[in-house]
């Protein structure tokens, strides 16, 4: 019985951490990437975008240090770089991105976790 107990508690501790492995942050390389194939961005727009999301991870990485409400303090960090971001697409890619962040707002609200 203690065999059966002891295999049980080990495998909910190895799809424990599997799930939290599959839940780390994408990198700033990522999200560009990901960006330059669904906006189809040029070179100049990905290095553009790629000095903001670098900017934008060293300032949450600051407030993580630092403590305190990360939630308020950081809805008008993550503003002001979506802000940056669409003022280096162009209108029609604004627009697509927009709705992208939109669907997986959506998604994040219906319990889907965005993956």
């Amino acid at each position: 019985m203690k065999k059966i107990m002891m295999i049980c508690l080990f495998l909910v501790g190895i799809s424990a951490v599997s799930f939290a492995q599959g839940r780390q942050r994408m990198s700033t390389a990522d999200r560009v990437k990901a960006m330059k194939e669904s906006l189809k961005l040029t070179d100049d727009q990905a290095a553009k975008i790629t000095v903001i999301y670098d900017a934008q991870m060293k300032s949450i990485d600051s407030l993580r240090n630092a403590g305190g409400d990360m939630r308020t303090q950081m809805r008008p960090m993550m503003q002001a770089t979506m802000d940056k971001v669409k003022a280096v697409l162009t209108t029609e890619q604004a627009a697509a991105w927009q709705k992208e962040m939109d669907e997986r707002r959506a998604q994040r609200q219906n319990g889907g976790g965005g993956r």
